[in-house]
């Protein structure tokens, strides 16, 4: 997304791409776009986040998301390049359909973001230690 595509669509911030990471989206308005069906907060089952969470993209996925800002679907800059778009894009809503994260359709564009707060809430602990088991294994 260019800066002048953002100010266009009304995004206060700017888009960043960290480290040769996703690219996060700074700033942006949560009022902004259409938010794809995900459970409310009391509806994310354990068993179901466990279940996403079984498959090493989507580990991988996690990691990615685990900066808490909005990152686009760019499979490159998502470091999972060499899946199909249509892969990538299964995986998300697993994701998204789990519980695990939040997603944003702005036009044609996607962007996604963990959602740690509801997560904690509902199970206190469990991304820390998911996240924290994942630090030393390979991307």
């Amino acid at each position: 997304m260019s800066n002048s595509f953002a100010e266009e669509i009304g995004w206060a911030g700017e888009r960043e791409a960290e480290g040769g990471g996703a690219a996060v989206v700074k700033g942006a308005h949560e009022d902004e776009g259409v938010l794809l069906e995900q459970p409310d907060v009391e509806d994310i089952q354990l068993v179901k986040v466990l279940h996403a969470l079984g498959d090493p993209t989507r580990l991988h996925l996690l990691r990615v998301y685990a900066s808490g800002e909005q990152c686009d679907c760019s499979s490159e800059r998502l470091g999972v390049g060499h899946l199909h778009k249509s892969t990538v894009s299964h995986h998300m809503r697993i994701m998204r359909e789990a519980g695990l994260t939040s997603t944003r359709s702005v036009g044609r564009n996607r962007y996604v973001q963990l959602r740690r707060a509801d997560l904690d809430t509902r199970f206190p602990g469990l991304l820390d230690a998911l996240l924290k088991s994942l630090e030393g294994e390979e991307p």
